[in-house]
């Protein structure tokens, strides 16, 4: 059942994006965030109250972490998908599993102990490689947006996939402190509303147009469901399965790419992006195999 939670996350999450990717003709990223923290505040309340369920959290630091760096990579995406091939924006955001890999390494190489039996940093030499294909995957992707003079799009959606990394591990830590669903949920949009406004300060507002608002319910609704059944699924205790479910979200997101906006994916967009989706299946395995007893490090 967790695998299937995780799929319809995926497509929730992909087909959110086609809507942002339409949106963004009219609306800056801030706008975006702001529109769906506070709609998705609106549809949280009302599932919460239907299912007679508190919002009140005795882990309000915690829900602040994890809306702080959640909302950074909810801008850093949208920004992204306004400016780049929409398969080619998903795919950096999905490079979260691999930079939790890199965080692994480099906390391994920082406490290692050449005194003791077995600590040698050569245990992590599968995770290097595993980290080393994710970044040449992520060169291979870049190198027609180069082209395009999209290179700061490109890394503004490579920090989303890093900041969605310490967002994925917060959803988890909240789970197993026994918060439900939706009221974590509720918490990040309303992080995603304040963070909003706060964008809107500096960026201003756009035109408003009731016709080019209307893109603005879907992107809400789909990504309070997606939020939804991507935390149930990791809070439920994250599996390998689960975890390499999450990839389905960019077989979703190249149709969409290719059918609906005609982005021409390229033989290397497509290479970069397996290896990105081998390399983050196989730095999930490792993980899991290296430290199946600390699921906070599990993404």
């Amino acid at each position: 059942m967790q695998a299937l939670w995780m799929i319809a996350g995926s497509f929730f999450f992909a087909t959110m994006a086609v809507c942002v990717k339409f949106a963004s003709q009219w609306f800056h990223s801030s706008e975006l965030v702001f529109w769906r923290g506070v709609l998705g505040m609106l549809l949280l309340w009302a599932i919460a109250r239907y299912q007679r369920q508190s919002l009140a959290t005795r882990y309000p630091a915690m829900h602040a972490w994890r809306s702080l760096v959640g909302v950074i990579s909810l801008g850093a995406w949208f920004y992204s998908i306004g400016f780049l091939p929409l398969a080619t924006s998903m795919t950096l955001n999905y490079m979260s599993s691999v930079w939790v890999a890199a965080f692994l390494i480099g906390g391994a190489l920082m406490n290692w102990d050449p005194r003791q039996a077995g600590g040698s940093p050569l245990r992590q030499g599968a995770l290097v490689l595993t980290v080393l294909a994710g970044f040449t995957g992520v060169i291979l992707m870049l190198r027609p947006t180069i082209a395009q003079n999209q290179l700061f799009a490109g890394l503004i959606g490579l920090m989303s996939g890093l900041t969605a990394a310490f967002a994925y591990m917060q959803v988890m830590a909240l789970g197993k402190a026994g918060e439900p669903e939706t009221r974590t949920v509720f918490y990040f949009a309303m992080g995603s509303a304040v963070g909003g406004a706060l964008g809107m300060l500096v960026e201003g507002m756009s035109p408003w147009n009731w016709a080019h608002a209307m893109w603005l319910v879907p992107i809400a609704v789909l990504a309070a469901l997606g939020q939804l059944c991507m935390t149930r699924a990791y809070s439920k205790g994250p599996t390998l399965v689960v975890a390499s479910l999450q990839y389905f979200g960019l077989v979703f997101g190249a149709i969409y790419s290719v059918t609906l906006f005609g982005d021409a994916i390229t033989l290397l967009g497509w290479a970069g992006m397996a290896l990105i989706v081998a390399s983050g299946i196989a730095a999930t395995v490792l993980r899991s195999r290296a430290a199946p007893n600390a699921p906070a490090e599990e993404h």
